[in-house]
This record gives structure tokens, C-alpha cells and sequence, in this order.
């Protein structure tokens, strides 16, 4: 099993460097950020760009896989989306993952004034902003229409360093993201779909649940579509549980060892904050990588 990090991207980058380097020296398999224009409760503190802070990450590391955790339609277009991950991912040598999903309301839409979308209209939009990708990143001078994003003859010149494209990791609780990740993702990834807000408390073990119907549903698409099992790797983010998995080594421990069981093949946890969400003790967090992280790379 690999293991993951978000390091949410609030802090000046003096601050913010060394959690970057400790991720890689700590041993995890690939660190993350947000992308968003402000979020949730932080949206009144600093807050910085995810393109940005992935190039510096990029700068201060060399082996560890870096990614977008996720990215959405919300404020993005294809076409200058794509030149930005081309030259990350050339600063990176090869290391970029672009994790993306359709987006919710939020902070995001209302700032740039935009009109509410409905669900169905979001998956409308995720679609064609994902087809719109995978053809911009593996054709030059691409051409694109849609109802949402149109592109007429796009350079992509030098392309990526990934061939033919930088891997997609794809967020869906639904069917069509579901068939989206199917069709284009090298990884699927879930945050289970509580009915409360997990900040609010919720049912951990209805949360587990839930996420075992979703794996079997997402092989149930896998079969639909032909795509082998194994070409697809699976992401769990853990912290969109009720509990944070770093509140406690042995949170953390039956956490992976549950994602594990479902046939997860990668598990993402949060860099402890030291109020609000993620709240916790990087002394935990320090305790995981020395006691649990070596016996995950064991796991099948």
C-alpha cells in the first residue's frame, strides 16, 4: 500500500518548504495540495496557489510524486490548465499527478460571480473538462468544442515529460465520475459520501460502509467498461471520515488497515493543523511514519 499527504497551501512558502522536504524524507509515496481559490472555514485566512506551490515543492524535492488533490472545473479552462501541469510537471521530471474532479458550490463559483450549476450540469461540465485534457495533453494542435470549453488548433509543444500524458487520478462517488475514471484514470479516488457534513459528526462505521459500496460499485463499472482491475489504482481519502486519521497512531493504523481490506491501493492522510480541520499533533503524525508506514509497504 502507498501512502499519501495533503499539505494544505496557507502557509508562506519559508513555512511551508520544510513540510515539503519532510514528506519526501519521511518516506511517503506522494504529497498533495488543494486547489482551490479559498476553502471551506480557511476562506478568511491565507491562502495560496496550488500550480505555484506544487513548482516550488518540485524545486525542494526529487523523488516524491506531487499532485493536485483535486482540481476542478470551477475557475479552470483546459487549454491554459494544461501549459501550467506541462511545466510543472517538466520541473518535477516526470513526478506530477493531476488529481481532478467535477467540482461543488461553494467559495469557488461565488467569488467569480457564476451562477449555480446543478449536479447534472457539473457532470456535464467535469466530462468535457476531462475529455478536453486528455486530448490536449496527448495531441498537438488540438481542436475541442463543447457546450463549456471549446479549443481551436492548441500547441502543446514540448508536451509532457509523462507519455503520452500526465496520469490522471479521478474523484467520484457517482456513476459518470465513476465511468470518467474508468475510461481515463491511471486512479480512482473517493471520499466516501456521508449525508452529514463529517465535521459535524457523523457514523464512522456508516462511513466504512459506504465505502465499501462505493469500491464494489467502481468494480462493477470497471467490468462494464473492460478495464482491468489492476490498471487502476484506488485512492481513499481518509480524513473525509469523521474522525482524522492522525488524531491517534491507532486511529491511523485501523484506518489504513480497513482501506487495506477493501482493496485500496493507496491511502491519503492531511498534514495536522494546529486548530480547525485536521486539527492535530505532528508528534503523531511523526510516530506513523516511524511505526507504521514500514509494515504498509508490506501490504498487498
Amino acid at each position: 500500500m502507498r501512502v499519501g499527504i495533503v499539505i494544505l497551501p496557507e502557509d508562506r512558502w519559508w513555512a511551508a518548504e520544510p513540510k515539503w522536504r519532510a514528506a519526501e524524507e519521511y518516506g511517503f509515496d506522494h504529497a498533495w495540495t488543494y486547489d482551490h481559490l479559498g476553502w471551506r472555514s480557511l476562506v478568511d485566512g491565507p491562502w495560496f496557489s496550488a500550480v505555484p506551490t506544487l513548482t516550488a515543492a518540485a524545486t525542494v524535492t526529487s523523488t516524491i510524486r506531487l499532485g493536485t488533490f483535486v482540481a476542478s472545473p470551477n475557475f479552470r479552462h483546459p487549454v491554459p490548465f494544461m501549459r501550467e501541469l506541462i511545466t510543472v510537471d517538466d520541473i518535477a521530471d516526470g513526478r506530477l499527478i493531476l488529481g481532478i474532479g467535477a467540482g461543488g458550490l461553494g467559495y469557488d463559483t461565488q467569488v467569480l460571480g457564476d451562477p449555480d450549476l446543478s449536479a447534472r450540469q457539473r457532470a456535464d461540465r467535469f466530462a468535457e473538462f476531462t475529455e478536453a485534457l486528455d486530448g490536449l495533453f496527448s495531441t498537438d494542435k488540438f481542436d475541442y468544442k463543447g457546450e463549456y470549453y471549446r479549443a481551436v488548433g492548441v500547441r502543446n509543444l514540448p508536451g509532457p515529460v509523462q507519455r503520452p500524458r500526465v496520469p490522471f487520478l479521478i474523484a467520484a462517488n457517482g456513476p459518470r465520475g465513476m465511468r470518467l475514471a474508468a475510461r481515463y484514470g491511471m486512479g480512482w479516488v473517493t471520499t466516501g459520501a456521508l449525508p452529514d457534513d463529517p465535521e459535524r459528526g457523523g457514523s464512522l462505521e456508516k462511513w466504512w460502509q459506504l465505502i465499501g459500496e462505493l469500491s464494489a460499485r467502481f468494480d462493477e463499472v470497471l467490468g462494464e467498461t473492460g478495464r482491468n482491475r489492476a490498471d487502476v489504482h484506488r485512492y481513499l481519502s481518509l480524513d473525509a471520515a469523521p474522525v482524522f486519521s492522525l488524531s491517534s497512531v491507532e486511529a491511523f493504523t485501523d484506518a489504513a488497515g480497513r482501506a487495506a481490506e477493501l482493496g485500496f491501493t493507496d491511502i491519503v492522510t492531511h498534514w495536522p493543523r494546529s486548530s480547525g480541520p485536521y486539527a492535530g499533533r505532528e508528534t503523531v503524525l511523526e510516530h506513523v511514519v516511524s511505526d507504521v508506514l514500514p509494515g504498509l509497504r508490506g501490504t498487498p
